[in-house]
């Protein structure tokens, strides 16, 4: 599957921001799906998860209660709502597809197979 993240941008502090993982060939739907973000120097991170059939997800503390990760399959496209931005949340934001069938989130790096680009999400002060 390969997949294309986009939605990123330059945002103030409080405001939202959807960002949007769509498989350009292939489909995501036997795929646990998860967006990871990294800034310069650092690992790309967890942000959120959700499971292959999307019951269960999983959220990074730090974004817990306002981040939102969600799945169409009819779709093929996975969104991370976000907002309450903050600074801290600037970073590249990539999706990311775990070869799991199960109910479980997966949220190692190791655990992913096949990633998108990466946009970039700009939170100013």
């Amino acid at each position: 599957v390969q997949l294309q993240a986009s939605g990123g941008g330059l945002v103030q502090t409080g405001d939202s921001l959807k960002l949007s993982c769509t498989a350009s060939e292939g489909h995501i739907s036997p795929y646990s799906m998860g967006w990871f973000r990294q800034t310069p120097g650092n690992e790309r991170d967890i942000v959120a998860a959700i499971s292959w059939g999307g019951g269960y997800t999983y959220y990074d503390e730090s974004v817990k209660g306002r981040f939102t990760i969600s799945r169409d399959n009819a779709k093929n496209t996975v969104h991370l709502q976000m907002r309450s931005l903050k600074p801290e949340d600037s970073a590249v934001y990539y999706c990311a597809a775990a070869n799991y069938h199960d109910y479980a989130p997966r949220i190692f790096h190791g655990e992913y197979a096949h990633w998108g680009q990466g946009t970039l999400v700009t939170v100013s002060s």
